[in-house]
Formats: C-alpha cells, sequence, structure tokens
C-alpha cells in the first residue's frame, strides 16, 4: 500500500468556530498542526502519496504543507464544489489515485486521532480478501454512534443506526474513522453527488455479497468533535498515549516550544503544550492545556484542560478549567471561567467580573 485519501470537512466542520482565528486543522495539537501528526503516522506505514479531500478552506493547507516533500510524501489537493459526504468525497479524487484495481488504498478522516496500527489494517485487508476493511473500536457507551457488528471471523454483518433502547445495542463496535478500500471499489462510488459511506456506500456493499471486514484495534482512539477533546488529544500527543512521529520534542509532562518564556517556578503538567513566544508567569500552574503562540499567563493563574489563543492574555490570579480562550482575547485578574465556557477573539473580560464559586 503506498495512497491514502485524507478526508478533512464533514462532521469535522463542528470545530470550525473554535473561537480562534486558525481553521481547526491548522490549530497547533503538541506544536504541530494536528494533520501533520496524521500524515507523519500514514508515511511511516509506507504511503507516500496521499490525496487531501477537503471540503472548505482548502487554501490553508497548501501553503503549509505544500507538495508534502518536507514530510517525505507527495501531496495533492482536491476541493469539493459543494458538500459530496464521504463516499462523495472519496469518489471525488479517484482520478488522482494511482493504483491498480485490485490495490489497496488507505482511508481516513481528518478529525480522528488514533494509535492504530495501520499496517496491521492493511494486512487484516489482504489476508482475508476484503473488499473494504474497516478499523472499529470499542466504546463504553455505544448510544452516539452507529454500531459494526462482526462474525466470528471478523466480517462485518451489519451496519447499525445509534441504538435508541438497550435492546438494540448488539455490540460495542462503532466505525473507528479509517479504511481500506481495494482501488476498484472506490469507482462503484456514484459520482457528482452527496454519498455517505456509512449509510449508502457500506450498507450497499454488504447487500451485494461484497466481503467488508472489520479489525477492532482498541488502542487509543478520541474524535476531535469538541474544543475540549481537540485539547486532550494535544496533551495525549505530548504524554505518549497517542503516538506521533511528528512530535516536536520528547514525550513527558509538557513542550515547550522555542522563545517561549516559562518563570522558574510556574508549574506545566499533563502534557500541557506552550507555543513560541508565549510566557508564563510565576506561580502559574497549567494542567493538560494548550498555550498558544505569544500568548500570555500571568503570575498565579490556574489554567486546566484550556485552550489559549494566540495574543491572548490570561491575568494574574484568573482561573480556567475547561475554557477556550480567543485570539487576542483578554481574561482579567482574578475571573473564574469553567466548564466548556469560550471566549470569542478580542473580547475583553474586566478584572473580578465572572465567578462561578462563591466569594467566601
Amino acid at each position: 500500500m503506498t495512497e491514502a485519501i485524507l478526508l478533512v470537512g464533514g462532521k469535522g466542520t463542528r470545530l470550525r468556530p473554535l473561537t480562534v482565528h486558525t481553521p481547526k486543522p491548522m490549530v497547533p495539537a503538541a506544536g504541530v498542526p494536528f494533520l501533520a501528526h496524521q500524515l507523519a503516522r500514514a508515511r511511516a506505514a509506507g504511503v507516500d502519496h496521499v490525496v487531501m479531500a477537503t471540503s472548505y478552506l482548502a487554501e490553508v493547507f497548501e501553503p503549509y504543507f505544500g507538495d508534502g516533500s518536507q514530510l517525505g510524501l507527495h501531496l495533492e489537493y482536491v476541493t469539493e464544489k459543494e458538500p459530496l459526504g464521504t463516499g462523495g468525497a472519496i469518489r471525488n479524487v479517484a482520478s488522482r489515485l494511482r493504483s491498480a484495481p485490485s490495490d489497496p488504498v488507505l482511508i481516513f478522516n481528518g478529525d480522528i486521532l488514533t494509535g492504530l496500527d495501520i499496517g496491521a489494517l492493511v494486512a487484516t485487508h489482504t489476508r482475508s480478501g476484503a473488499d473494504v476493511s474497516l478499523h472499529l473500536t470499542r466504546v463504553e457507551d455505544p448510544r452516539a454512534y452507529g454500531l459494526v457488528p462482526t462474525d466470528e471471523d471478523g466480517r462485518v454483518t451489519a451496519f447499525l443506526e445509534k441504538p435508541q433502547t438497550p435492546e438494540e445495542i448488539v455490540t460495542d463496535q462503532i466505525n473507528a474513522g479509517a479504511y481500506v478500500f481495494d482501488r476498484s471499489v472506490i469507482d462503484t462510488i456514484p459520482a457528482d453527488r452527496p454519498v455517505s459511506v456509512e449509510r449508502e456506500t457500506f450498507p450497499g456493499l454488504l447487500a451485494e455479497g461484497a466481503r467488508l471486514q472489520g479489525m477492532v484495534d482498541s488502542t487509543y482512539w478520541l474524535d476531535l468533535g469538541t474544543p475540549q477533546a481537540f485539547v486532550r488529544g494535544s496533551a495525549d500527543l505530548v504524554l505518549g498515549r497517542a503516538p506521533s512521529p511528528a512530535l516536536p520534542g520528547r514525550c513527558g509532562e509538557r513542550l515547550v516550544l522555542d522563545t517561549a518564556s516559562v518563570a522558574p517556578d510556574a508549574k506545566l503538567t499533563g502534557g500541557t503544550v506552550v507555543g513560541a513566544g508565549a510566557t508564563i508567569g510565576a506561580g502559574a500552574r497549567i494542567d493538560g492545556s494548550t498555550v498558544l503562540d505569544g500568548a500570555l499567563v500571568e503570575q498565579g493563574a490556574y489554567v486546566r484542560d484550556s485552550l489559549i489563543g494566540a495574543g491572548a492574555r490570561v491575568g494574574s490570579g484568573a482561573v480556567l478549567d475547561g475554557a477556550v480562550v480567543g485570539d487576542g482575547a483578554v481574561i482579567g485578574e482574578r475571573n473564574e471561567l469553567r466548564d466548556g465556557l469560550r471566549v470569542w477573539c478580542g473580547a475583553h473580560i474586566p478584572a473580578g467580573a465572572v465567578r462561578f464559586s462563591s466569594d467566601e
């Protein structure tokens, strides 16, 4: 396998209003744009040609990744004129593929962080003689997902919509967003119209007697559909829970990029990332958070599981827990922001204006 399709868009657009100016795929996760981690993992698995299928903001990708040569890849870009869904996006880039009809093509979603063994998925596909192979993962509560039951040989038997009752939960296996398609199967997807692989392509293939193989891999998996999940994923990359060849440093409790300034008594834990030119003041405590380039966290502030946008300022003694602060925003001293609160770019919250706990 030497080719892959990277799907950027679809449900991934949920993070477009992240309250930072940079589109989600380019927001740094552990110091580099999130897509850099995915592309590096594909290259490590033997892929050398990637077609990036985008449905929005394609102009932000090419200036950064270029032709992919710095990653050891040949990278191409295809932008949809209208949203085509997962299946439609795959079909839309078929003309850029070079594989023979029987060759495997890796396809992966741009908003999933995973420790999937890509080589094992390809080997499963080849060994089983499948037309399509799917990475499946197990979740504790599958009610928010479509279910993918398999037989004793790993062959997919059905694609079930989100269960509404306990009786409908027949498995804890869900579609994890990475696939291997035989090249010839891609050409059977209808062209020039929206197509969902989950609701149309995969059920249709099953009805036609095609072999769809599931490989259950319960290593690290995270859907980056919310800002909180994105921050968690960045921290897990730094901690080494989610492997990535693109990590610009060693795994550990913190990742401090060049030109950042951190006071000697500041405490950075939980996979915290401090971007270039950012400043962390004396006595500040930051846990499991991302502080983007040029931001300032003043003395004595406490930041946990939060995203601080580029050039933003968090005042002394402020408490942020599960918050998202947009680029250039100012959080005055002694404010307390919790539980998913988002502050828009450039907003200014005066000192002591917001609290969740009592003043006693």
